[in-house]
């Protein structure tokens, strides 16, 4: 058999055994025929909520169960023809039949990383927080790459974005914005982006054009529903509000209409200033701060709170979970899985599913890669 048909062979096979471990498989079928019996129940939708959750479920999982049996016999029905093509020395079939193989390796890593898209706030929309780091105007561009970055991310995958919050650099870049990115599964997606990103390059502010090293911070957090019940008292917050500016340093408006919100007892500061009036912006950064601390209770529940706020305790070197080389070389790697990019312009240009595909099947292996760092 042909070396490439293999490889794609040995691709699909990967994809399926990480979707069955995944889903637990014969734990996952017994479920389904529970859910399907649910739903065969005349009383279901007497409670519409625990209705709408339970089809929910079972369509995820039917979904997910079915994917893997049909690209399983797709991949048998493939093999078997390229055995019989190549026995009769067809070369034009066993070409149709490699090129099938190539398409259906593709789907199958496509199915895989939908069906791990399957935590409980993965479909919503998201928050995308990013703060620059110590070292002034380069940290503060770094910051601002990496909104562009995410912003072209998200138009790719045709997502809606919105600047919640906005703080301009003195001189260049951000000191720190938040995005929302609005579209099915945008949490699921950028969740493994959280962390510290460091760049490397020739400074483009350093008259002696010397290497200059950048850490900027990104924090991901779920929008939630008002489905779901977040309390909070009103005693631990402290509320300031403060005049808003846009992108660029324009104002929006000449009051004092943002809002920022810290929450005493967590020490999360969340903010707002997109809206033209100081109520609906207290709105929006009362429903941040619930989604932060919902998105802290999710973290918990996976027991990664300790590597996370390790990640988030200090934006500098030993926290970077991505680091973006442009000069002496060119290459973008992930140091938590070993994944790499040799063409940083094009990860800085939104190209980013491959390394939050490959942090999504890690959280599920469990399985840590040890790279070494790149200067």
């Amino acid at each position: 058999m042909r070396a490439e048909a293999q490889a794609n062979i040995d691709q699909i096979g990967q994809a399926l055994d990480l979707l069955r471990r995944f889903l637990d498989w014969d734990v996952a079928k017994k479920r389904l025929d529970e859910l399907n019996a649910m739903v065969e129940d005349s009383s279901l939708w007497d409670n519409p909520k625990a209705a709408r959750d339970i089809m929910r479920e079972r369509g995820r999982l039917d979904n997910a169960i079915e994917a893997v049996r049909a690209i399983s016999r797709e991949r048998d029905d493939i093999v078997e023809m390229i055995g019989l093509a190549e026995e009769e020395g067809d070369d034009a079939l066993v070409d149709e039949a490699v090129h099938a193989l190539a398409q259906l390796a593709e789907r199958a890593e496509h199915d895989k990383v939908e069906a791990l898209l399957a935590g409980e706030a993965d479909g919503n929309d998201t928050y995308i927080e990013i703060h620059a780091g110590a070292g002034g105007t380069e940290s503060q561009d770094w910051a601002e790459m990496l909104q562009r970055m995410y912003q072209r991310w998200a138009e790719r995958r045709g997502y809606k974005i919105e600047i919640v919050d906005y703080h301009a650099g003195e001189q260049a870049g951000v000191k720190a914005v938040t995005l929302q990115i609005k579209g099915d599964n945008a949490y699921g997606y950028a969740k493994t982006e959280s962390g510290v990103h460091r760049l490397v390059r020739i400074s483009p502010y350093d008259s002696s054009a010397r290497r200059h090293t950048s850490f900027s911070s990104v924090w991901v957090y779920p929008v939630i529903d008002d489905d779901i019940d977040i309390e909070i008292n009103e005693s631990e917050l402290r509320i300031d509000t403060y005049r808003a500016s846009g992108a660029g340093g324009q104002h929006v408006n000449t009051t004092d209409s943002a809002v920022r919100i810290t929450h005493e007892p967590s020490g999360i500061v969340v903010a707002s200033q997109s809206g033209r009036s100081q109520h609906k912006n207290k709105a929006e950064a009362m429903s941040m701060l619930k989604a932060r601390l919902y998105e802290a209770e999710l973290r918990r529940r996976e027991e990664e709170a300790d590597a996370v706020n390790a990640a988030k305790s200090d934006i500098g070197w030993g926290h970077q979970i991505r680091s973006y080389v442009l000069q002496p070389y060119q290459m973008v790697k992930d140091l938590r899985t070993g994944v790499t990019s040799s063409s940083p312009s094009e990860v800085l240009d939104g190209a980013l599913d491959k390394f939050m595909a490959a942090a999504l099947s890690q959280q599920v292996t469990g399985e840590s890669v040890e790279v070494e760092d790149i200067e």
